[in-house]
This record gives C-alpha cells, sequence and structure tokens, in this order.
C-alpha cells in the first residue's frame, strides 16, 4: 500500500488543473476508515488541507502525474517507485526496493506514455495503488468509542446527509461525523462542573450532579432547562447535535438557540427543527455583536469569523456563562496590524506572511484565553479536531469557577494580556470590549 507520495516540478498546466499555481503536493497515510489519507497542497506562500480516500487517491494520481507535476515519489512498504515525466509526456518508472541488500541498483522500465502510465498505475500496479484491511494491520477494523456510535439513527444526522436511512456514515461525510462526536465529547468533560453551578446557583433547586441524568421534577415543579446559545450557528451540525446530547443521551431538559447573520441558513435551520418536531431549538437572526437574550448556562462559538468570536466571548463573560466552548476562526485583527510593524526586533517572525499568519493566531488566542481566565474562568486550549481535518482546530474551552466573581476584574487583571499586546504594538477586539485594551 502507499504510505507516501510526494508531487513535484509543476507543468504549466497545474493552476489548469488544480486551480492554484502548486509547486508540490505532500500526501501521507494517516490511517481511518473514511479518508485515510492527508494531502497538503503547497504555493510558494500558502498550504491548503485535503483528506483522501483510497479511491479519490488513485484518482488523483492518475490525473495528475505527468500532467500538473513532472515528478512523483511513492513509498509503499517495501519499495520507492519514482515517476519521472519529459517534455514529451511520455513518463518513465522507476522502482527501488526499500529494503535491498548492498549493490542492489534500482531497475528502470520501458519509458511509457502518459496515457500507457496512467493506465499501468492504475490497474497493473496494485501493489502501488492497491492495499487491504488485512494489509493495513486491521486500521480499518478499529471502531472508536463514540458517543453517537454509527449504525444508530439519528434523524438530524440523516436529515443533514451525515447519515443514511440505515445509520451507516456517509464516506464523504465522515470527518463532520468525527466533528461532532469530538466536540460531544469535550461538551461531556465540563458538564459536571455546569450542573454543579446550576446546582449552587438555584436555591432549593434538586439538580442531582449525575451525568447520565437530571431530576425531572424540583418540589413539584419543572426544573428549568439549561439554556445553551450557540453563536454563528451555520448549518448547525452542533446545535442539533447538542440537543440530541442533552435530551436523547443524558436525559437533561435544555433550551437551545442558534444565531446567525443569514436569514436563508436560519430558515433551513428552523424548517429542519420543524421537520423534525423539535420543539426546544429556535434559531434567531442576528448579528453577535448586538444579540441580548436569556442569560445562557453554555455558549458555543463554532468558527465565528475574526472578531465575531471576541463579541460572543464578551456576552458570555457579561452573562455569567457557566462554560464556553470556542473554536476560533479567521483572526485576521492582529495579523493587519502586525503586518504594519516596524518592531525590528520581531522581523524574522513577521517577514513571511504564512509564519505571520500562524503567529498571529496564536496570539489572539493567547490574549483571549488570559482575560478569561482574569474573569474567574478555568481555561484550556485544546485541539478541536486533527490537524488533517481543518487548520483551524483549537478550542478554548473554559469553565466559570465561581459565578460571584464571573465577569468581574480588579488589579492586575488581564495585564499578561496588556503587556502581550503592549509589546507588539496591536490592539485586540476582546481586550478592549473588556476594558483591558491598550
Amino acid at each position: 500500500m502507499i504510505l507516501s507520495a510526494t508531487l513535484s516540478k509543476p507543468t504549466g498546466k497545474v493552476e489548469e488543473i488544480l486551480g492554484k499555481k502548486y509547486e508540490r503536493v505532500k500526501i501521507r497515510f494517516k490511517g481511518g476508515t473514511a479518508s485515510p489519507y492527508f494531502a497538503e497542497f503547497f504555493t510558494d506562500k500558502q498550504s491548503f488541507h485535503k483528506n483522501f480516500s483510497e479511491a479519490e487517491l488513485e484518482e488523483f494520481l492518475r490525473s495528475n502525474i505527468g500532467q500538473s507535476f513532472k515528478n512523483c515519489v511513492e513509498r509503499t512498504e517495501d519499495k520507492e517507485i519514482t515517476f519521472l515525466a519529459n517534455k514529451r509526456g511520455e513518463v518513465r518508472r522507476l522502482e527501488k526496493a526499500l529494503a535491498a541488500k548492498d549493490g542492489v541498483k534500482a531497475a528502470y522500465v520501458k519509458p511509457l506514455s502518459a496515457t500507457a502510465c496512467k493506465a499501468k498505475t492504475a490497474g497493473g500496479s496494485g501493489a502501488a495503488l492497491k492495499f487491504s484491511q488485512a494489509q493495513n494491520g486491521g486500521a480499518f477494523n478499529r471502531s472508536k468509542n463514540y458517543i453517537i456510535q454509527e449504525g444508530t439513527r439519528v434523524p438530524f444526522l440523516q436529515a443533514l446527509g451525515v447519515m443514511t436511512d440505515a445509520g451507516k456514515v456517509v464516506a464523504a461525510k465522515y470527518d463532520k461525523f468525527r466533528q461532532v462526536n469530538r466536540f460531544l465529547e469535550l461538551l461531556d468533560d465540563v458538564l459536571p462542573s455546569v450542573l454543579q453551578a446550576r446546582s449552587q446557583a438555584q436555591e432549593g433547586a434538586a439538580f442531582g450532579v449525575n451525568q447520565n441524568s437530571l431530576q425531572a421534577q424540583e418540589g413539584g415543579r419543572p426544573i428549568e432547562p439549561l439554556q445553551i446559545l450557540d453563536f454563528g450557528s451555520g448549518k448547525s451540525y452542533l446545535t442539533f447535535a447538542v440537543q440530541y446530547f442533552w435530551e436523547s443521551v443524558k436525559k437533561i431538559p435544555c433550551q437551545i438557540t442558534g444565531v446567525d447573520l443569514k436569514e436563508d441558513v436560519i430558515k433551513s435551520c428552523s424548517d429542519l427543527a420543524a421537520r423534525l418536531d423539535i420543539k426546544n431549538i429556535n434559531f434567531v437572526c442576528g448579528d453577535i455583536a448586538k444579540y441580548s437574550g436569556k442569560n445562557p448556562d453554555i455558549v458555543i462559538t463554532l468558527h465565528a469569523c475574526d472578531v465575531a468570536t471576541d463579541y460572543a466571548l464578551k456576552f458570555a463573560v457579561d452573562k455569567k456563562a457557566k462554560a464556553i466552548l470556542s473554536v476560533p476562526c479567521c483572526q485576521k485583527e492582529i495579523n493587519s496590524q502586525l503586518g504594519k510593524s516596524s518592531n525590528a526586533l520581531f522581523a524574522p517572525l513577521l517577514r513571511h506572511g504564512i509564519l505571520r499568519e500562524r503567529f498571529s493566531a496564536l496570539m489572539t488566542d493567547a490574549v483571549r484565553a488570559d482575560l478569561l481566565e482574569a474573569r474567574g474562568y478555568k481555561v484550556q486550549v485544546l485541539e478541536f479536531i486533527d490537524m488533517e481535518g481543518t487548520p483551524k482546530n483549537l478550542m478554548i474551552r473554559a469553565v466559570l469557577k465561581n459565578e460571584s466573581a464571573g465577569g468581574t476584574c480588579s488589579g492586575a487583571c488581564g495585564q499578561s494580556a496588556r503587556d502581550l499586546l503592549t509589546a507588539f504594538g496591536v490592539k485586540q477586539t476582546l481586550a478592549d470590549l473588556l476594558g483591558d485594551g491598550l
């Protein structure tokens, strides 16, 4: 089976075929069932990521060896196979045994046309492109203990095209299935703290701090449902997943509100909730920066773009949300300011666009984490999903330690964040909103 492949020396057709002027493509086997291959596409300044299934990898190599790239080096378990294309479209195949003894030379085969080479790669070179579950050491047979298990019919996942009617995960949607489960795992971790905070906040409340159940009655009255607010809810995979998790898995009453700017998305999600007869989800079209509503127990933001994340965090802090799960995206604010920085000390870090972009994102989230800690939250910065799924894979997870102190600040509150911003001469929206800006 192919363990890795690197395509290099782009032809003049690379942009026409692949959409960008890629300089090379690196592919490696990472395991998994639906998309076991992870590919990085490199331009001169950026990199892009994509996951391939076995069939997609075969098709990609067939379509691009000798067409988009002149060179391709594949590594299998025991061979290194190199494809070399010339200007006439002829492709030469060089094969070398990796475990060969000293003195054994690489063997050239007769030069082939690009068309013949593609056909040979697709069919005749089965060792290079085809592999079985047995060859994979059983990697395809390992099943993760997900909160939502494949084979369980989940109406919202079926309606969103992630599952078939039989409960099987659609291959092209497996990454989304993993993302949903990973989010629920991270949410499940903070459940005891949230329920404990609810118990302490409500005098005489009969909340049991039990992860699997919640008392349905409080002195003969219904208990107030947990309030969940999802800022930038989008297509609402996670909104519906959280509802399913609370109601069907944990048996905990909840009320969930999804907020998004796009009217068509809000209508689509509202229609889906009605079609599935889900009563405790509502969707609101509005700007996060201007939103006002009931105090939430949990605030969720998944890929709220740039400063939208800051407004969501400010709302959560002001309302003393008991838990925050935020996966930021598009941290452009500091990046744009660093680009104008004249501080020579940081010049090597800021000179290259891709380094400046990544540093800006890390700096932005470091400031956010520090400011939340200063407001009485226990903060963790976690890997949400593998980098292969998306480079925007960091989650800021915050749990309120003391509700009486939540949102308040005194003394050296946020000083670390201020010092960091001062060192680079930049401003950051959450710091400004909370009064900790420069």
